[in-house]
């Protein structure tokens, strides 16, 4: 699936998260990729999974890292991989588990910030040194240098600093299990 070029863009200020979420669940199960160039579609999930995951939390303030790591573990589930999110661990993250994640072929959520988390972003591609990340604001995935992940200096996402990570558990059974 090629996201760059289908501008999957969020409907509002506030569903960075559960546009993350809906565009991983595509990644995650390839029957409802061929549902994202429906601009309708996209829409309304954006809106489902953003009421689904936060019914305690309000909406305005975004989605937690809780709430997504229910959305993508609904989505890969069937495949038997349950998602977990953990902070980010400062310049000591080797960030290795993220690494292996994205590699598998796991999309890997990401929540970035200046002072405090604001945005969600999502990792779809580990090339060595560098991650493409789908920035649901523009619609576009942007290549980011994983040193600039690791020592809070992200660039063109519109935030520098990391605070969380939600990705796949590393105890989880194989489908064929």
């Amino acid at each position: 699936m090629k996201l760059s070029a289908l501008r999957l863009r969020q409907r509002d200020g506030v569903t960075c998260g559960p546009t993350v979420a809906v565009v991983a669940g595509a990644l995650l199960d390839p029957g409802h990729g061929d549902d994202l160039a429906d601009p309708a579609w996209f829409a309304d999930q954006q809106a489902r999974v953003h009421a689904q995951v936060n019914r305690v939390w309000p909406r305005r303030l975004g989605t937690t890292p809780i709430g997504m790591a229910r959305a993508l573990t609904a989505h890969s589930l069937s495949s038997g991989v349950r998602y977990r999110w953990r902070l980010f661990r400062g310049r000591r993250d080797g960030l290795s588990d993220v690494q292996r994640a994205v590699g598998a072929g796991r999309p890997v959520a990401m929540l970035i910030g200046r002072f405090i988390p604001r945005h969600w972003v999502l990792i779809v591609e580990a090339d060595g040194s560098r991650w493409q990340c789908y920035e649901p604001s523009s619609g576009e995935v942007r290549s980011l240098a994983v040193d600039g992940v690791r020592l809070s200096r992200i660039g063109g996402l519109g935030y520098r600093r990391p605070f969380a990570f939600v990705l796949p558990k590393a105890s989880t059974r194989s489908a064929t299990s």
